[in-house]
């Protein structure tokens, strides 16, 4: 089985603006694991890029989410790298939109705020998760090679991080009285 190229990650500094709102949007979000607020807050954080970012975009009746079939990392929300001149939620509501032609507004409050690895040979990233919620009748442009699709959340999908889809469940859970 031939052996697949992976991107390279590169590191670069995280500008003051990115670095800010990444701060103000882990203090504000529903759920922070990893100690991801703490390795935002420490000096050399900086250095440390880059930042991440995804959006969980949950159907109307909170039951499905909007997933991405990427190529080694299975079944995953819409998201990546924050580029320069960007915020998480900015880079949030572009990946959204480069991953499957959908333009959302994000909810207020982020979702989770989370510190880990996108690939066993990468440095861990911190990584925000914004909100949207879809009518799931929205015409999908995936990316090509990256199909999109509308998955149950009482259904299991193989992906990079098994600990997502309860955490999706939890947060559809809280959202549930605001819909």
């Amino acid at each position: 089985m031939p052996r697949r190229t992976l991107p390279r990650v590169t590191h670069h500094l995280i500008e003051s603006r990115a670095l800010e709102a990444a701060i103000r949007d882990a203090r504000e979000a529903t759920t922070v694991h990893d100690n991801a607020l703490e390795w935002l807050l420490r000096p050399d954080a900086v250095s440390s890029g880059p930042l991440a970012s995804e959006v969980w975009a949950f159907d109307t009746t909170l039951t499905r989410i909007l997933l991405i079939d990427h190529r080694w990392r299975g079944w995953v929300p819409p998201g990546g790298k924050v580029d320069p001149g960007e915020t998480p939620r900015e880079a949030a509501r572009r990946e959204l939109f480069e991953e499957t032609g959908v333009r959302a507004e994000l909810l207020g409050t982020p979702a989770t705020a989370t510190v880990r690895s996108y690939h066993p040979d990468w440095k861990a990233t911190m990584g925000l998760t914004y909100v949207a919620v879809l009518d799931r009748e929205t015409p999908l442009t995936p990316e090509k090679g990256q199909p999109a699709a509308w998955r149950r959340l009482d259904e299991p999908w193989q992906g990079w991080f098994p600990e997502d889809r309860l955490r999706m469940r939890q947060h559809a859970a809280l959202l549930a009285p605001r819909a």
